[in-house]
């Protein structure tokens, strides 16, 4: 329950900043609450701003102080939040709320964090899900896992970053005097799809793209996939996303890139390789145009080194 209200807190003193700049012009955020009972969907139980219609832009699962198992879990919710997802949400799972995600199939083939007590009995149980329990946060675009209890705070910045931008995010978090990173607010905002547009062949690419990093891709594979023709796909494309196909890739892959910087200490031309760029030369200049930094200038200012995993009991 603290993450559900300190969530509600935290996005209305985000709504008190944007308020403070008119000039933006920026929208107000709306928090609703959402309670699942046995086999029934999710209803609305609270909501910040009754009576207006608008799909939802994110989904967050909080953490239990009692744990969860996927045996918890009912068809139900698993559907309403694959049609969530489907709709252009983002998801996110706080701590162990990263199994919700894991039990919807939607982590198959993607990078996730968790709770380093369910690490184990996670990556048994899942075994497409590339498990990353080192990581204290996976910003994978359109779905977002973190391994803290409390790391609600942090995903929730994320989140108002996107939505209002890094200014009212960093201003958010001085305000509740909370630690976030200074990443996003000096190097431009983590890239961050634009996934509520309401064109279904162009959201089924982002997630397609999202899934496989998009590494490998052309023009005519992306058409394919969103089953558009390619001159179709360009202009469908750029109407949704703001960037050309092309564009759109190299901002994906430079993301994954800056949070491998942050968190690894693999080799920066292992990580050009990682994300997709043959030539590392190619990669450090591409990085640069993004970020306004060198991938080695990046890791100096805002890398961390890797936490040692933790040892103790495997919840159930």
């Amino acid at each position: 329950m603290a993450a559900v209200h300190g969530l509600t807190d935290l996005f209305e003193v985000a709504n008190r900043m944007a308020s403070e700049q008119p000039q933006a012009q920026l929208p107000q955020l709306r928090v609703s609450h959402w309670q699942a009972a046995g086999e029934q969907a999710p209803r609305r139980i609270y909501d910040s701003r009754a009576g207006v219609p608008g799909s939802l832009l994110a989904v967050v699962i909080p953490p239990s102080l009692e744990g969860f198992s996927a045996s918890q879990s009912s068809a139900a919710v698993v559907t309403w939040l694959r049609q969530q997802h489907a709709a252009g949400a983002t998801l996110g799972g706080v701590c162990v709320g990263s199994i919700l995600l894991a039990e919807s199939g939607l982590l198959d083939g993607r990078g996730a964090t968790t709770h380093w007590t369910s690490a184990q009995a996670f990556a048994a149980r899942y075994p497409q899900v590339r498990l990353e329990a080192d990581k204290p946060i996976v910003d994978d675009g359109d779905l977002i896992t973190t391994a803290g209890l409390m790391a609600w705070a942090e995903l929730g910045l994320r989140l108002v970053d996107r939505l209002l931008g890094p200014g009212i995010a960093s201003a958010t978090a001085r305000f509740l005097v909370m630690e976030h990173s200074d990443s996003a607010s000096q190097c431009g905002s983590n890239f961050a799809p634009i996934l509520n547009h309401g064109d279904a062949a162009i959201l089924k690419l982002q997630h397609w793209l999202q899934a496989n990093g998009a590494v490998d891709v052309s023009l005519p594979v992306m058409a394919q996939q969103a089953g558009l023709e390619e001159r179709t796909l360009l202009r469908r494309f750029r109407a949704a996303t703001g960037l050309k196909p092309t564009q759109y890739c190299q901002h994906l892959r430079v993301g994954k890139a800056r949070e491998l910087l942050e968190f690894t200490n693999g080799t920066i031309d292992h990580i050009a390789w990682t994300v997709g760029y043959q030539d590392p030369a190619t990669f450090r200049s591409l990085f640069r145009k993004i970020t306004g930094l060198a991938p080695s200038e990046y890791r100096n200012r805002f890398g961390v080194a890797p936490a040692a995993p933790s040892r103790g009991a495997i919840s159930p």
